[in-house]
Parts: C-alpha cells; sequence; structure tokens
C-alpha cells in the first residue's frame, strides 16, 4: 500500500475557525482562511486521484480505502461548491442594496 498510506480512514475535513473581525487577534484574515480550506480541498482531489492511479495501474492498494478518499474529495468539494454559491448570494444582495 503505497500510494495510499497517507490517507487515513480517521482523517476529517474541518473547516477552521472563524477569525476575528479585525484579522490582527489571532493572525488569520478571512483571505487566508479562505486559502487555506481550499488548499485542503485540492490535496484532497490530490490524493483521490493518486489513489485511483495508483488502483488502475496495479498498484497495491485496497479499494475501499480509495472509494473512501474518492467520496471525501468529492463531498469536500461539494461543500466548498455551496459555501462559494452562499457567498456569491451574500454579496449579490449587498450589491443590490439601494442607500
Amino acid at each position: 500500500m503505497s500510494a495510499i498510506n497517507n490517507i487515513s480512514i480517521g482523517q476529517q475535513f474541518t473547516l477552521p475557525s472563524a477569525p476575528a473581525l479585525d484579522g490582527a487577534a489571532n493572525g488569520a484574515s478571512f483571505k487566508d482562511v479562505l486559502v487555506d480550506s481550499i488548499q485542503q480541498v485540492n490535496t484532497m482531489q490530490l490524493e483521490a486521484d493518486r489513489a485511483v492511479e495508483s488502483m488502475f495501474t496495479g498498484g497495491d492498494v485496497n479499494p475501499a480505502e480509495v472509494l473512501t478518499a474518492v467520496q471525501k474529495a468529492d463531498l469536500a468539494f461539494r461543500l466548498t461548491m455551496q459555501m462559494r454559491n452562499k457567498l456569491m448570494e451574500v454579496y449579490q444582495e449587498i450589491r443590490d442594496i439601494r442607500i
């Protein structure tokens, strides 16, 4: 099991805690939190791709672990897309406010 060793079944995708409003209290700005979350999703996608590639090329991997990695990557991506959609809705509502 060479290509899938980095993926553990107990590994969870967790969103970072919300940053303080001023951004200086804990050192993380909204941009940093957003970029870190996107990087986590990207890492999960790359690990799932490597696991699938290893399985199809005859590598010694457990198919259940490959399926779990793919499902986790898919779920993380869908969550990210839903967050993006909600942020866009909020942005459009704020943009349409008349002062």
